[in-house]
């Protein structure tokens, strides 16, 4: 069972294209197959148009959101009632061909959890998309550990088992693979074709570029730190209590010698406390980050690891009452 999930946003103009598109590929892969639109509260007939489609075709099935909720949402929504074991994520705006679909499941037939699209020849503007895009690229390899040249793009293939671990939040739905390598989830790119938006306006801008970089301060500590954040807080507390100790012993024994330290090193006297203060603080929000992260864990019977499969000649102890 194959998934098509597809949020859009006010995209009238390329549904029927799409849709047309879509079902001659799908249709060419001879496997059972859904597609599933998440309308995330279009102002246009969107969600109208794909109705009337709803009504002809059974393998479509139409999700609408009841405000603007952002992308990674309606992609959360469309994976959670998706029924496939393969799920295909891609955008509405046919900036994604639908043609290269099969070259993603390709990849997840030979084995690999997640097959992500590389836009290798992009269509963008040089300076408001390329560059920041290249930049951005960069800095989420190095912190996710991903070795991906292109996170951004929607266009991706899931094992369905890889998402169930996955949750997403704010604007996530580019870093899936590497929240979802914290499970050991196996990760091929794939080139795919980058296609002029044939009508409407973009969604992203150049102000979106500078959110993702808070985006790849979270990736980096959900990968390094979820599961010990006393590891990443307690380094900062043990630096800023070993400096604010080491000034403020400096001036006490400064003091005990006869001299003036209020006025002759005030700033330095602040500076210590500060420090010895945010470093106590760091340690307290570690202690609390352990805590919080087991009451995560235990509260909802969550492990910290993920089987990918158990293989065994033992026979399971079947107890007398159960024969």
């Amino acid at each position: 069972m194959l998934s098509i999930v597809i949020p859009i946003h006010n995209e009238e103009p390329s549904l029927l294209p799409l849709y047309d598109r879509l079902t001659a590929v799908l249709e060419g892969l001879r496997t059972p197959y859904e597609i599933l639109f998440v309308d995330d509260c279009s102002t246009d007939r969107s969600f109208e148009l794909l109705a009337n489609l709803v009504e002809t075709d059974g393998h479509l099935k139409v999700i609408r959101l009841r405000r603007n909720f952002g992308q990674t949402a309606a992609l959360s929504a469309g994976f959670h009632e998706a029924e496939g074991d393969v799920i295909v994520a891609m955008d509405g705006d046919l900036q994604h061909a639908p043609e290269d679909i099969p070259l993603l499941l390709a990849k997840i037939r030979e084995g690999y959890d997640i097959a992500s699209g590389w836009r290798k020849n992009r269509v963008d503007s040089a300076m408001t998309r390329k560059l920041p895009s290249r930049i951005a690229n960069w800095l989420m390899a190095k912190a996710s550990g991903i070795n991906l040249h292109d996170f951004g793009t929607t266009f991706k293939a899931y094992r369905a088992e890889v998402l169930k671990d996955v949750h997403l939040y704010g604007e996530l739905h580019r870093f899936i693979p590497a929240l979802a390598s914290i499970y050991g989830a196996r990760v091929a790119e794939v080139p795919i074709r980058n296609i002029a938006r044939p009508s409407g306006e973009s969604h992203y801008t150049l102000g979106r570029t500078f959110r993702v970089m808070f985006d790849i301060l979270t990736i980096k500590f959900l990968l390094k730190y979820f599961t010990r954040p006393m590891h990443f807080f307690g380094a900062l507390g043990l630096a800023g209590t070993g400096i604010g100790g080491v000034i403020l012993g400096y001036l006490a024994i400064y003091k005990l010698t006869g001299h003036e330290i209020v006025i002759e090193h005030g700033p330095l006297m602040i500076a210590g406390c500060l420090l010895l203060l945010a470093g106590l603080m760091m340690f307290s929000t570690g202690l609390l980050g352990e805590v919080m992260i087991r009451t995560y864990f235990e509260s909802q019977d969550r492990r910290i690891y993920a089987v990918r499969e158990i293989r065994s000649r033992r026979k399971r102890n079947v107890p007398d009452e159960a024969r």
